[in-house]
């Protein structure tokens, strides 16, 4: 990486409106549309060197408008352009992000002639087939189902001038660093590239040297911290009661909506079957559901049709769920940078939300390798008192450790991720 690097490690000033950052009139229209007139740190830091044409290696917290900070870009680059062709290549880890970004880019792209199509697996590959050779400008894609359509030659990345890799660490740390490398060599050796992260391990580091030409570095990550807006709470109770504890919480009005992370899938599963035998409406997201029905759970959830979701970690990142304000722990994670991911879902783009944890007494030691991390310790609170177990509910056993998730109690406000 060139030593005439520049470099970001504070928030520029961010007294500046959209107006102020040059972008096109389509594009301004389509912000202002959204509600939103004055730049997250990262758009501010982002948006005028990417409209210069300078590659980027961004890292920011989640919930901090990464995706606008690259795509506003695209858009302005792509406009004068002929449309109909592939032309822009953005990359995300999982499903639920390549969506994500598809509708964040679609509306922004409202009043152009730009077409985003997004490919990615658990859904049919004919559709997304027909959708690029009717013409598309943008593809936002999961590795696996893009290397499927360029070996089925449904499109080539021939014609590629803007390249992003999105959440690059959760790339790495779900080992799709192969098939990024495999993408990369298909990528015309003249593009714009952008790799955005919300950390900097080595690896990434090292994965930029290869990706990037004389990069402008952008750093707003606060490393090893949650959200400002976040209150974290701590729970001590035995791992058998963990699902009372929950029920108990639920009971109060504080916690309308809650994200609940599980550590596995067969945990996720029993806990959802838990809360839907207490009355308490509930969806599930992890590996084993087909996107179809991952869709729908994240749907309902967004539109208050259900008052949890259940998750594992596959939804710590990516996921953009507008004031949600608990995310709960049911089990503590094995990765402290996990908690700062899971947590992060809640507090997004400067509101405030909570985190609860349910830590017992075998997972003390995983709590504490969080707490140095975080660089203090979380106050316990008081455990309410619990019913006795209900007669026609088995308790959660402890085979596998559960993460649950927040419930909404947030300000108003939009995300950008």
């Amino acid at each position: 990486m060139s030593d005439r690097l520049a470099h970001f490690r504070k928030s520029p000033p961010n007294l500046m409106t959209f107006d102020d950052l040059k972008l096109s009139s389509a594009s301004l229209r389509a912000v202002k549309e959204l509600g939103h007139t004055e730049p997250t740190p990262v758009q501010a830091a982002a948006i005028p060197p990417a409209l210069a044409g300078r590659d980027l290696l961004a890292s920011a917290a989640t919930g901090s408008g990464k995706t606008a900070a690259f795509i506003l870009p695209i858009l302005d680059a792509l406009a004068d352009g002929k449309p109909g062709s592939v032309r822009a290549l953005i990359v995300a880890p999982t499903r639920e992000l390549a969506l994500q970004i598809t509708e964040h880019a679609t509306a922004l792209a409202k009043h152009t002639k730009l077409r985003i199509t997004a490919i990615y697996g658990g859904v049919g590959f004919g559709p997304q087939a027909a959708a690029i050779r009717r013409g598309t400008d943008i593809v936002v894609a999961t590795p696996g189902r893009l290397l499927d359509h360029l070996t089925q030659a449904t499109f080539s990345l021939n014609s590629i001038e803007h390249f992003v890799l999105d959440e690059a660490d959760r790339m790495l740390d779900m080992g799709f660093l192969p098939d990024v490398r495999r993408i990369v060599k298909r990528l015309p050796a003249k593009r714009r590239t952008m790799l955005f992260s919300a950390t900097m391990p080595p690896a990434i580091v090292i994965l930029s040297k290869e990706l990037l030409k004389d990069p402008l570095r952008i750093d707003l990550t606060v490393h090893g911290k949650p959200a400002e807006g976040i209150t974290q709470t701590v729970y001590t109770v035995d791992q058998s009661r963990k699902g009372d504890l929950l029920l108990e919480l639920l009971k109060g009005n504080e916690i309308f909506s809650a994200l609940a992370f599980t550590r596995t899938k067969a945990r996720a599963n029993r806990l959802a079957t838990l809360l839907e035998r207490n009355k308490i409406p509930v969806e599930r997201i992890h590996g084993n559901r087909s996107q179809a029905q991952r869709t729908h759970a994240l749907s309902q959830f967004k539109r208050g049709k259900c008052r949890v979701l259940v998750a594992t970690d596959i939804a710590a990142r990516g996921i953009d769920i507008l004031q949600l304000g608990h995310v709960v722990n049911f089990d503590v994670p094995l990765v402290p940078e996990d908690y700062i991911h899971r947590v992060g879902r809640t507090a997004r783009a400067k509101a405030i939300g909570d985190a609860i944890t349910f830590v017992s007494k075998d997972e003390e030691a995983s709590f504490a390798q969080i707490e140095r991390k975080l660089g203090k310790r979380i106050d316990r609170a008081k455990t309410p008192e619990l019913p006795q177990l209900a007669a026609t509910v088995p308790p959660l056993r402890a085979r596998a450790p559960l993460a649950r998730a927040p419930q909404a109690r947030t300000r108003t406000g939009r995300s950008w991720r």
